[in-house]
């Protein structure tokens, strides 16, 4: 079983560099030139970082060219000017200086999302393109490039051996290739490979189970543009000239559209799509005689296929070689008895500074919130023993959901303080709060749709692994201490065994709000907050999450938002209650069910029975 998974994992890499080996002998006879092959391989290598970055990740970035052209001029600066005789060596020195301003730029560029982060990269690749033109063309060459690149030449003592062109340059380009690729499929495979996948999806949700998505996404920004610069140095080796244009905008647009041919997430698709491109380019201009125009006859195409293969040429085959999703087995109920919890004891537990602390595990005094003139919340004292179930209701408007937003420190008090097992955490980050072991789930499911169950909860348990941040960009996923077990337990307890390999976006409503409390137990949190977990259930759905609910409140703290008012009387120790965003009255079911002030201002004067 372990070698058959071993080769399982290892396949796309040995398809790989049965590919690059035949590829010489095979596509001359489909009319492709040796130098059109190299361009293939130089542009596939630039496209696995973006791949990384954007078919992984999410993030669009049109700037690109900014990294693509630094490293290619200082590996080009330093050949020319004999500063360093070697080729590896000077490809290397200029990823490291690609690198070194993906850091620069991502600082900048990363402090925003979506078309914002998108327009700073192209705003930015036209410094680069103006700098390298104008202040700095003593070095650059500036419209004239940097020509008189050398091919590498190795020496490994018994055998000495010189780079040529055509065929001869392919090998060497080949095996660069396939290091890229070897190394992106790890980054893919590793722990940060399944948080960007995550980060894809949901950032918000990423960071409230505890993980650090900016540091993340910092990283996976450099690693583009190393690879970005890398293939930039071997453009310049290629053609023995450094061209200017590797900093224009035309370079981004040209790697981004040969990516979304090829296939977004797929790593071998900028590959497939330079070979579509460049081919096409060749075919358009030379057999086809369109001249000029064979950008307007190639725009045509591209519009087709984004229409026809959505998801891309590799994307495409893959999705019909995928397999047909299996019919959902019928639904079990929760069992009464409670299941087997999910470790927490000191290997899983999220750690809180030790402090002789002994009083509530929860402690807010005086908080408020404005946001403008409207005031959401006003001076709100509440506390939490530990063990305790406790109960928060309220009617509509009643600021519950800002109250329970500051706890979690998703948005900051504008006056008051939170302390968590005596540690003052106002105005931390929802992501450390969270490290603590305060979470919290959400009143409208916050899950990652288009992974599947097992993959969601998996994302939970890695940030109480791992904690915020570890940069282990080579290790396997399956080499986390603890983590497939805790993942086992988690499944099981919400009763989502049976459909762990089934994509969140196949379950029924019932199940994704069960995986949606999952995702908080997951991460071995010693509070727990539940943002009304039975909204939206059927009557058979809120029994069994009830059932839940009791069964995971052993060994833990929970505080429970709910409209529900039987559910809460039935669960609860003690009761809150918020009016008008103040706090109305606190005690047992019993005594909020007795007071007239709750019943006046929540159950319209009638008395509960």
């Amino acid at each position: 079983m372990r070698r058959s998974a071993g080769w399982r994992r290892w396949w796309p890499e040995a398809a790989a560099a049965a590919g690059l080996l035949i590829a010489p002998f095979v596509l001359p006879f489909l009319g492709f030139s040796p130098d059109t092959v190299n361009r293939i391989v130089v542009w596939g290598l630039f496209g696995l970082g973006f791949d990384l970055l954007f078919g992984y990740t999410g993030l669009l970035s049109f700037g690109q060219s900014a990294f693509f052209g630094t490293g290619g001029f200082i590996a080009a600066y330093l050949l020319t000017k004999n500063l360093i005789a070697s080729v590896l060596l000077a490809l290397c020195i200029g990823t490291i200086g690609a690198a070194i301003a993906g850091v620069l730029v991502g600082l900048i560029a990363l402090r925003r999302t979506g078309i914002y982060f998108a327009m700073i990269t192209v705003a930015i690749a036209e410094v680069f393109f103006f700098v390298e033109n104008s202040p700095l063309s003593d070095y650059t060459g500036g419209e004239n490039g940097i020509p008189g690149v050398p091919a590498p030449a190795f020496d490994l003592g018994f055998l000495k051996f010189q780079v040529g062109t055509g065929w001869s340059m392919y090998w060497f380009l080949a095996a660069c290739f396939f290091v890229g690729l070897v190394i992106a499929r790890r980054i893919v495979a590793s722990p940060v490979g399944a948080i960007l996948v995550a980060i894809r999806d949901n950032p918000q949700r990423v960071q409230a189970l505890g993980h650090s998505t900016g540091a993340y996404k910092l990283v996976i920004f450099v690693i583009a543009a190393a690879y970005a610069g890398f293939a930039g140095g071997l453009l310049g080796v290629l053609q023995g000239y450094m061209p200017p244009d590797a900093f224009t905008f035309d370079t981004s647009g040209q790697l981004v559209i040969q990516t979304v041919i090829g296939g977004t997430g797929t790593l071998f698709g900028p590959l497939a799509g330079a070979a579509v491109w460049l081919y096409l380019r060749d075919f358009l201009q030379g057999p086809m005689g369109l001249g000029n125009a064979w950008r307007l006859g190639l725009g045509l195409i591209f519009v087709l296929l984004v229409c026809f293969l959505r998801r891309g040429i590799i994307g495409g085959i893959r999705q019909l070689f995928a397999r047909p999703p299996a019919p959902a087995p019928e639904e079990t109920p929760i069992a009464l008895a409670a299941p087997t919890l999910v470790s927490v004891g000191p290997a899983a537990r999220r750690r809180v500074p030790e402090n002789g602390h002994s009083g509530p595990i929860l402690q807010a005094q005086g908080l408020t919130k404005r946001y403008g003139g409207l005031l959401a919340n006003r001076d709100i004292t509440f506390s939490v023993e530990e063990g305790e179930l406790r109960g928060v209701i309220g009617p509509n408007g009643a600021g519950k959901s800002t109250f329970f937003k500051m706890l979690t420190c998703e948005v900051p008090p504008t006056s008051g303080t939170i302390r968590f097992h005596g540690h003052d955490i106002t105005g931390r980050g929802v992501a450390q709060v969270c490290q603590l072991g305060l979470t919290k789930s959400y009143q409208v499911n916050q899950l990652f749709v288009r992974l599947t169950v097992r993959q969601n909860v998996t994302i939970a348990a890695l940030a109480e692994r791992r904690g915020m941040f570890k940069p282990d960009l080579l290790r396997g996923l399956h080499r986390v201490p603890g983590l497939d077990v805790q993942v086992e337990q988690t499944l099981a307890l919400v009763n989502l065994s049976a459909r762990a390999d089934t994509p969140v976006a196949e379950l029924a409503y019932g199940e994704k709000r069960r995986l949606e409390i999952g995702l908080a137990l997951a991460s071995s949190p010693t509070l727990l907050l539940l943002d009304e977990p039975l909204a939206g259930m059927s009557p058979r759905e809120r029994a069994e999450t009830v059932q839940l609910l009791r069964n995971i409140r052993r060994g833990r703290t929970l505080v429970i938002v709910e409209h529900d008012m039987d559910a809460m009387f039935d669960l609860a120790e003690r009761i809150t209650v918020l009016h008008e965003g103040t706090l109305l009255a606190e005690g047992t079911p019993a005594e909020i069910q007795r007071n007239s002030f709750v019943q006046e201002a929540y159950l319209g004067g009638v008395a509960a029975a």
